[in-house]
């Protein structure tokens, strides 16, 4: 009879791959809220510089509008003075860049730099 070997995960491989595991979920769940907020950043400027009536708009209106949408949306990143406003070939654009720093733990920060636009 031939001994067969035994296979498997020894118990220092599964702590190593538990702390990997736990580690990637920890920074997800850091990291996650930030790419939400970008997302409604990016989604408030095209529906506002995609809306037809207000091209010809004051950017003061404009600005006004992405505030209400910021309180709509839970925007807290940025505010509507940081929007650049912009025509390029007639058509309006909205533009912002901001940082955003995210503590990880202890003295260790990631900062990570945002740009969004309504034509990109």
């Amino acid at each position: 009879m031939m001994r067969r070997k035994q296979q498997g995960i020894s118990l220092s491989g599964l702590l190593i791959w538990s702390a990997v595991i736990v580690m990637s979920a920890l920074l997800g769940m850091k990291l996650i809220p930030s790419y939400i907020e970008y997302a409604a950043i990016k989604r408030a400027l095209v529906a506002i510089a995609s809306d037809p009536s207000l091209q010809d708009t004051h950017p003061g209106e404009i600005r006004q509008l992405f505030s209400k949408r910021a309180v709509i949306d839970q925007i807290t990143a940025v505010n509507s003075r940081d929007i650049q406003i912009s025509k390029v070939g007639g058509q309006t654009v909205l533009s912002v860049s901001y940082p955003v720093k995210i503590p990880l733990f202890a003295n260790i920060s990631l900062y990570i730099d945002f740009t969004a636009a309504s034509n990109r």
